[in-house]
């Protein structure tokens, strides 16, 4: 008989461990987009030193996620989803899972998923890191690392059961109502898919 997984002891945390260790490093050597993103990561990096615990969703203190903003290849269209639960315009991502073994992978899982778009690509330097309340354990913070994902040319995107819908939108169009933080991640997202271009 499967025991259900207790909450207070988090069992199956060492699943993390080699995401824990990635999500330190990458944290650590990473150079703030921002102030406001250089304090989060500094708060983040104070949440990871509580060891793997940190990137599962039962940490009710708070835990890592890592979301992606999707650029078309041109970077003239941003892909984002009208999220199921709050209704609001907002980039892909969500929770860590047990089998990553990178933030940037994380990130890029997520994308994939929720847009159903095949050949993304992931800049593994994040663009921002952004903290928040959320509904999860009855209330707790996502630790949000977020990066730029590059879409194929011939991307076709398909919903998923987490959104409402899926649009292609001009950077600085984006629509309403969108999500606090989303609309920061464009400027690093742009630069990003310039430095790849470069």
């Amino acid at each position: 008989m499967e025991q259900k997984p207790s909450r207070d002891n988090a069992p199956g945390v060492g699943a993390y461990a080699a995401l824990h260790a990635d999500a330190t490093a990458l944290l650590a050597g990473w150079t703030p987009t921002g102030a406001a993103a250089g304090r989060a990561r500094d708060r983040t990096l104070d949440l990871l030193t509580g060891g793997p615990a940190a990137l599962s969703r039962e940490h009710r203190a708070g835990h890592v996620t890592a979301s992606a903003l999707v650029l078309d290849a041109t970077g003239e269209r941003i892909l984002l989803c009208l999220h199921g639960k709050f209704h609001r315009w907002v980039q892909l991502g969500g929770h860590c899972e047990p089998g990553d073994r990178t933030l940037a992978g994380a990130a890029l899982r997520e994308a994939g998923e929720e847009s159903g778009i095949a050949g993304l690509v992931v800049d593994p330097v994040p663009i921002d890191v952004d903290i928040h309340p959320v509904a999860c354990q009855g209330g707790s913070l996502h630790h949000d690392v977020r990066f730029a994902v590059f879409a194929p040319a011939d991307a076709t995107e398909r919903v998923s059961d987490e959104s409402e819908a899926l649009g292609w939108f001009p950077p600085d169009r984006l629509p309403e109502p969108l999500a606090g933080g989303t609309a920061q991640l464009v400027a690093p997202a742009l630069a990003a898919l310039r430095r790849r271009a470069g």
